[in-house]
């Protein structure tokens, strides 16, 4: 009989869903992704272009579905649309008694509309109602940046009774307007007459794209006592994050939509592998521990974790003083914050447009390949 590892557990016993951030094929058809759920605590999936361009090039398990678009003539744009939502329908159905058994919590698929539609509102709410009803699951869940554009759609999706995943969040400004879209989005949905039961959602902070671009800023300041200041800002801005968290579930607007039915929008904890050599390849890990959150873990920090994790309980509530010093710290190295977030969300919408481009580009090889 197979145990869940002890590490994975404790992390999981002290309040956070473990959700792997990787999907393909290959993972469903093996049973390396229900492996996982049994030993290693997973209990949801994140997908990103990024992660279906790799399974895409790596994976001979597409080449049938593929024969049949090519046969019956799709473009690249379908192919790769009924390609993904494949994998994630077969996920949801793997993921369901777990989603089942939580209430509809976790065992969660998600899966983000095309980045090209980022800074397109209409177009995001369009792509995330086509998803959700292509997928046709209940725990599926649709991924919209938390672009400027975003955030509208972020509430007008949500107020259709469609679960949301807000991803690219990086500013703590930006994670209040996050947070205000969700509420919007739960009153529209109630006074629709919507079961808010059923509508859940998680917004993604970013960790370690925090600590890559400010480390770079504070080693090219030259400013005394800045390179003591790296690898720790992504925590520090994460942490505060959940700060704002738990004062949001203190307001009486929260109060009002949780008695309607309403579940809390869950900070999730994304970019999570570790970057730089020097910190700990569990850092992003056991360095935010609290109750009520979810971290989407590659396989390798997910493994590393298994080997070697300390997980001692709530690593967050106690550092809000600390996180505020360590950023007012990186601020009089000369580090602008306001800048550095808003370059991570150009930079992070422009990486996922690029990878969609790839995608489309290897789906369409491999179709002149049929062909």
């Amino acid at each position: 009989m197979t145990e869940q590892n002890p590490n994975t557990r404790a992390l999981a016993e002290a309040g956070v869903s473990i959700w792997l951030d990787d999907l393909s094929r290959e993972r469903i058809a093996t049973g390396n992704l229900s492996e996982l759920i049994a030993t290693r605590t997973v209990t949801g999936v994140t997908t990103n272009p990024s992660i279906f361009a790799a399974a895409l090039k790596n994976g001979q398990a597409y080449a049938e579905q593929l024969t049949q678009l090519v046969a019956e003539g799709a473009d690249v744009d379908r192919a790769v649309f009924e390609l993904t939502t494949r994998d994630v329908q077969a996920a949801c159905e793997i993921f369901a008694p777990i989603y089942e058994a939580t209430g509809g919590v976790d065992g969660r698929v998600s899966i983000e509309v095309d980045p090209r539609s980022a800074r397109d509102t209409e177009q995001t709410v369009a792509e995330a109602g086509h998803l959700a009803r292509a997928v046709d699951r209940p725990n599926v869940m649709v991924k919209i940046p938390a672009t400027e554009e975003g955030l509208p759609a972020i509430t007008a999706t949500l107020a259709t009774g469609i679960s949301v995943n807000v991803t690219l969040i990086f500013s703590l400004t930006r994670y209040r307007e996050v947070l205000n879209a969700w509420l919007l989005g739960l009153e529209q949905a109630h006074a629709a007459g919507i079961d808010l039961s059923t509508v859940h959602s998680v917004a993604s902070f970013f960790v370690s794209r925090v600590d890559t671009e400010v480390d770079r800023r504070l080693r090219e300041s030259g400013t005394e006592g800045a390179t003591e200041l790296t690898g720790q800002a992504g925590l520090a801005n994460a942490r505060l994050a959940y700060r704002i968290f738990t004062e949001t579930l203190d307001s009486e607007r929260w109060r009002v939509l949780e008695a309607a039915g309403a579940h809390a929008q869950r900070p999730l904890w994304a970019s999570t592998g570790t970057k730089d050599p020097a910190l700990s390849d569990t850092a992003y890990v056991t360095g935010l521990v609290a109750a009520s959150t979810v971290n989407t873990i590659p396989e390798k920090t997910l493994e590393a974790l298994a080997d070697h994790g300390e997980v001692t309980g709530d690593t967050i509530t106690a550092g809000y003083e600390e996180a505020d010093r360590l950023l007012d710290a990186v601020a009089h190295a000369g580090v602008d914050y306001n800048d550095v977030v808003a370059v991570l969300e150009t930079e992070g919408v422009e990486k996922f447009v690029a990878s969609w481009q790839e995608l489309l580009q290897t789906v369409s090889t491999a179709m002149e390949d049929v062909r």
